[in-house]
């Protein structure tokens, strides 16, 4: 395995794992005698060529176009399924339902495992499965065959939505993790909207089945791509790199360890981090009120799938093929959401570079106005679609609207909670992943009942009006989130009144990262109720968001350094912090 992946990654690698060159050269370490990155390392994932990391990027982003596709794209065939089973076709939902409530259950284990074994691995492992199942959705005999096939199937897909942005954070410094983040959303977004298109051209010629050998085809020429990814868990790295050393026995380093390795800590205390804390987060007031905004959007978001069919060809006769084309109306609003996403995210750099200062509300420019824009585009496109007098280019660029307003909640919204949370981030953002999903996995059962018994306008309306409701939520956050951070128990800030320390940097400026920083946590937090690590349970996201904090970090009831450095007094914090600070 080794070997293959040598070769086929040959194209971008570099040689970072050529053995002469090592024994040759003395091992860098740390102040504490452990292996750590060199200036300008090549083994550290932020100093490979851009070319290389860009090709990680795209890999890892294909990656989850395979788990955003595959999710809605039985829904352009359901009539078929239900007619090969002699089922209904609001029970055939259960095939988008249950593949959903795979993303809320593969998290929980998939990250926790990541952080401790490393992503290669993982996605190695989880990919390879998914593709093994997706032979059992394909020839199922029976319905509850294709469902268990599903719910696999979606489990095994939540590992790329949830590795994936830790990927992007392990290789991509602050000012160019933005753009890579701004592709990895707008691939969660045109995978969903672009499955039930194909699928239901499919439908027209072939029978649904069919939709599952494009998924299988499109997953086996991923699977060839995805043995090229290389190890990026920079502690896993300096793991590897360590044990390599060991095996040179260079001499006065047989015995030389990685940060990692001088850590107690189990797989059994990063499944403590992961499924408990997120539940307790959710409970706070900003994550409470973020995870009921984005369970409305993520929920809305796979209504859509069956409120197009309604609108196209329950109402205006389209067929099954045409009646899914204006869906491409949302992947242009994704595009065009993401392109708003660059230019906010060039402006920020601009203001860091002039050392303005920032806080996490600063996030929420875009929400504010992508919450506007959601609740009126939702208005739009429900009484333009329920006249078919209307033309149909008019509640299609409704739609296109629509999509840009989804794209901008996400990412505000989730940049905003990484940036209030902080070292809680990961947990924060589990919490906000489970809530969603499973609001997302419930809507395929009611829309078809909500939109028969209140029409297009009726039930169109009434998800604009949720909408018009939260719309106030960003605004108030960017007015009293401060304040209200300051009450929070998870959120730490410069003056919240708890014993509790934390970089004086505070919100935003904790989010740039530097080449030496290889752990993606950042300030640190004292006291028995908040003890464990976070970077541990980190991978436990969305697949929209990144969670890129460094800096110091409690690790089993001990402040440590991002690579795991134990910090003995506050001195040791005030140095650990300024060199963080002047080498960003």
């Amino acid at each position: 395995m080794h070997r293959l992946e040598q070769w086929l990654s040959a194209p971008t690698a570099k040689p970072y794992r050529n053995r002469d060159l090592e024994a040759s050269e003395r091992p860098y370490l740390n102040k504490n005698g452990h292996i750590d990155f060199a200036p300008g390392d090549v083994e550290n994932p932020k100093e490979w060529s851009p070319a290389r990391r860009w090709y990680i990027t795209v890999v890892a982003v294909i990656l989850v176009v395979n788990a955003t596709f595959a999710s809605s794209s039985p829904s352009g065939c359901l009539e078929s399924i239900a007619d090969t089973f002699d089922v209904s076709v609001e029970a055939t939902n259960l095939v988008i339902t249950l593949f959903l409530l795979g993303y809320c259950f593969g998290p929980l284990f998939w990250a926790p495992l990541s952080e401790f074994y490393g992503r290669r691995w993982l996605f190695y492992i989880s990919f390879t499965l998914y593709l093994i199942f997706n032979f059992l959705c394909a020839f199922a005999n029976n319905f509850a065959a294709l469902l268990v096939g599903r719910f696999i199937t979606g489990t095994c897909a939540s590992s790329a939505l949830s590795n994936a942005p830790g990927v992007l954070a392990d290789i991509w410094g602050p000012v160019d993790r933005g753009n890579a983040m701004a592709l990895f959303s707008m691939m969660t977004f045109i995978g969903p909207s672009l499955g039930p298109v194909i699928s239901g051209f499919l439908q027209l010629k072939e029978d649904w089945r069919w939709n599952f050998y494009v998924l299988l085809w499109l997953a086996a020429g991923t699977e060839l791509l995805m043995f090229t990814i290389p190890e990026t868990l920079p502690s896993v790295v300096l793991l590897n790199k360590a044990r390599r050393i060991r095996a040179l026995r260079i001499p006065g380093y047989e015995n030389v360890k990685a940060p990692v390795e001088a850590t107690d800590r189990t797989l059994a205390s990063i499944f403590k981090v992961a499924l408990v804390r997120p539940w307790r987060i959710l409970l706070d007031p900003i994550s409470f009120l973020m995870a009921v905004y984005l369970g409305v959007v993520y929920a809305l978001l796979y209504m859509l799938f069956t409120i197009y069919p309604i609108v196209f060809q329950q109402k205006r006769h389209w067929n099954s093929g045409v009646g899914e084309l204006p869906l491409i109306g949302t992947i242009v609003g994704a595009v065009l959401g993401g392109a708003l996403c660059f230019f906010n995210s060039t402006r920020d750099r601009k203001r860091m570079l002039a050392g303005e200062a920032s806080r996490p509300e600063d996030r929420l420019v875009i929400a504010m106005f992508g919450g506007i824009l959601f609740a009126v585009s939702m208005f739009w496109f429900a009484w333009t679609g329920e006249y078919d007098s209307i033309h149909w280019i008019v509640p299609t660029i409704a739609g296109v609207f629509l999509g840009t307003a989804i794209l901008l909640l996400f990412v505000s919204i989730l940049n905003y909670l990484t940036d209030t949370y902080l070292m809680f981030a990961a947990s924060a953002l589990a919490a906000n992943t489970i809530f969603r999903s499973a609001c997302g996995a419930a809507a395929p059962l009611f829309t078809q009942y909500m939109f028969d018994a209140l029409g297009v306008g009726g039930g169109g309306s009434l998800i604009g009006g949720v909408a018009a409701l939260l719309a106030p939520v960003p605004f108030l956050f960017y007015w009293k989130g401060e304040s209200i951070r300051q009450r929070s128990k998870f959120a730490p800030t410069e003056d919240a009144p708890r014993k509790e320390s934390n970089d004086d940097d505070g919100g935003r400026q904790a989010e740039q990262q530097t080449s030496r920083d290889v752990e993606k946590e950042a300030t640190t937090r004292s006291g028995e109720e908040h003890s464990g690590s976070e970077s541990e349970a980190l991978s436990v996201k969305s697949a929209e968001v990144e969670a890129g904090h460094e800096g110091a970090r409690m690790d089993d009831a001990e402040l440590r350094t991002a690579t795991g450095e134990i910090i003995e007094s506050e001195a040791d914090l005030k140095e650990h912090q300024k060199y963080w600070k002047e080498s960003r």
